[in-house]
């Protein structure tokens, strides 16, 4: 119950400031449509870029969502919100299923615009069964950007000591997990890494979707559910009460 105290007190945060709600949206829309900039200037008959369209949509999220994450609950902290509440009896999982509540608002927004918009700027015709699938697993991989957030969040004091996970999260996430290379042509150690990468998972959905293999699409959503799960523990375990 006392998580909800906390999701309602992050979604107040929210809406007080509406500068931060404008760039968390407007970011990635932009990004959006420079990538369909981009993709209307590669464009070859011999070259498949569809299949980049919607994963890229995944990955922009993932990216925007962890990013702006990270860095709100780390000012918490520096803050000394977490102290105060640690002072006032909050338990780590009810602070850490907090956040998430609170933020999950603003994941869901950026994933219905960042989706549709791609869907409208590409021209994309999807069914109506398709789209609600599609956004699940953004969606859900939204939700993970988060908890991943939470989790760096627990490794660094202020804003600054984010920004050097930012390429260790973001870059392995673009080169390992099957969107620029297949992961079996990759050698031993990167296949191993790949597996550990919650893009990986979305990315597998995704095109399991898009060539119609329903089984692949359901067990990686099935992965990425249990990977959540375990970040979210993890930042419970790693949670500190005083710097």
């Amino acid at each position: 119950m006392r998580a909800l105290l906390i999701g309602r007190r992050i979604i107040l945060q929210l809406k007080g400031d509406p500068r931060f709600l404008v760039i968390s949206i407007a970011a990635p829309c932009l990004i959006i449509y420079l990538m369909k900039v981009l993709f209307d200037t590669l464009a070859n008959p011999f070259l498949n870029l569809n299949r980049f369209i919607i994963p890229m949509a995944g990955f922009i999220v993932f990216f925007v969502t962890f990013i702006l994450s990270a860095i709100a609950v780390t000012r918490e902290r520096s803050h000394q919100t977490l102290t105060r509440m640690f002072v006032n009896g909050f338990r780590r999982v009810e602070i850490i299923f907090g956040y998430l509540i609170g933020y999950i608002s603003l994941a869901t927004i950026q994933t219905l615009f960042i989706f549709f918009e791609t869907i409208w700027l590409f021209q994309l015709q999807i069914s109506t069964i398709k789209k609600i699938e599609y956004i699940l697993i953004i969606w859900l991989l939204a939700i993970i950007s988060i908890a991943l957030g939470i989790l760096i969040s627990t490794l660094a004091q202020n804003e600054g000591q984010v920004f050097p996970f930012i390429p260790l999260i973001i870059l392995p996430s673009i080169f390992f997990s099957g969107l620029l290379v297949k992961v079996k042509l990759l050698p031993n150690w990167a296949q191993i890494l790949s597996k550990t990468i919650p893009f990986t998972y979305a990315y597998n959905g995704i095109t399991g979707l898009m060539n119609d293999q329903l089984n692949e699409y359901w067990q990686n959503l099935g992965f990425l559910f249990v990977y959540g799960i375990c970040l979210l523990v993890l930042s419970s375990l790693t949670l500190r009460e005083f710097d």
